[in-house]
């Protein structure tokens, strides 16, 4: 036998000897861990109480201070209202300087996801049908609308609607929101119907419906996921946008983001009244999300989104 031969063979078989030893024991603590799954759900449930603690700490402060008076707030440290009052709220829906704020933010918003809706049910089923030329250079340039801050058109919007008459008015800040709202409804709802199949329009055609018929009988039921899903990104974006609805109202069509950046007074800022605005403001959205739910759980399983 050559010694040579042992001495290269001989760390390869202690190799192969360790691997065998080591099989058996991540073996024992794959078993180990079926025996105690309890251990990973408790770790999982750990992570999952911190991240909801996390989340859901900074909107109970504000539900907190919006319960409790300026002396309190700015005095000690309280995890829960030592003088129980309900001023902050009233002092909201007493004074028309606060509640017209919510009536004005909801007309606009309301407004601009009507139109938005309108324009992009018919121009995404026209990027999702027809092929044309430039139709992916038009359907980029959309796009880039999104890349843009609202900063960069606010000179020109101002300028444009103080000329024709439309500063302080719902409108304005509608249409202005529409310049964002629209390419993003295109975008979403574009993805929704690529999914279904053109032979579903064929099909329609051959039955004798028109074109008007089959797009609001058929087709749009067909996507109203998608339709879900897009009127709750252009609620989020108008409800939140603070720039151009501050910039392009004065007073009459003043929006509840900007009256509560003017909280400020020669005493100071009103902490309490500041938070309840804050508590009224998130309401909306609950509702919105609540009514839409469902159609959001399916569109981002099956939209582009």
């Amino acid at each position: 036998m050559n010694p040579s031969t042992d001495t290269l063979t001989t760390p390869d078989r202690q190799a192969d000897h360790r691997t065998d030893s080591e099989a058996p024991k991540a073996q024992v603590a794959t078993r180990a861990e079926r025996r105690n799954p309890g251990a990973s759900k408790g770790r999982s449930r750990l992570l999952l109480g911190l991240y909801l603690l996390f989340i859901l700490l900074p909107i109970y402060w504000l539900l907190n201070m919006s319960f409790q008076t300026n002396s309190e707030i700015l005095g000690t440290l309280s995890f829960w209202p030592q003088n129980f009052t309900f001023d902050n709220y009233a002092k909201i829906f007493t004074d028309p300087t606060w509640y017209m704020g919510y009536v004005n933010s909801i007309g606009y918003v309301l407004m601009n996801m009507l139109i938005s809706i309108a324009v992009a049910l018919p121009a995404a089923y026209a990027f999702s049908r027809y092929r044309f030329i430039g139709d992916k250079h038009l359907f980029f340039w959309l796009l880039t609308n999104l890349m843009a801050p609202p900063a960069v058109f606010l000179l020109p919007y101002f300028q444009l609607y103080y000329s024709v008459g439309l500063f302080d008015t719902h409108v304005a800040v509608a249409l202005a929101h529409c310049l964002f709202n629209i390419p993003l409804a295109v975008w979403i709802l574009e993805g929704f119907m690529s999914s279904v199949p053109k032979e579903v329009d064929e099909t329609a055609y051959i039955d004798g419906y028109s074109f008007p018929a089959f797009f609001v009988k058929i087709f749009i039921p067909m996507i109203r996921s998608g339709i879900g899903v897009t009127l709750f990104f252009l609620f989020m974006f108008s409800w939140v946008e603070l720039l151009l609805a501050r910039t392009l109202t004065a007073t009459n069509a003043q929006p509840i983001a900007s009256i509560m950046t003017r909280t400020s007074t020669a005493s100071g800022i009103d902490w309490g009244t500041l938070a309840a605005a804050g508590v009224l403001t998130i309401i909306p959205g609950i509702v919105v999300v609540y009514f839409v739910r469902n159609h959001i759980a399916k569109g981002f399983a099956l939209g582009r989104t």
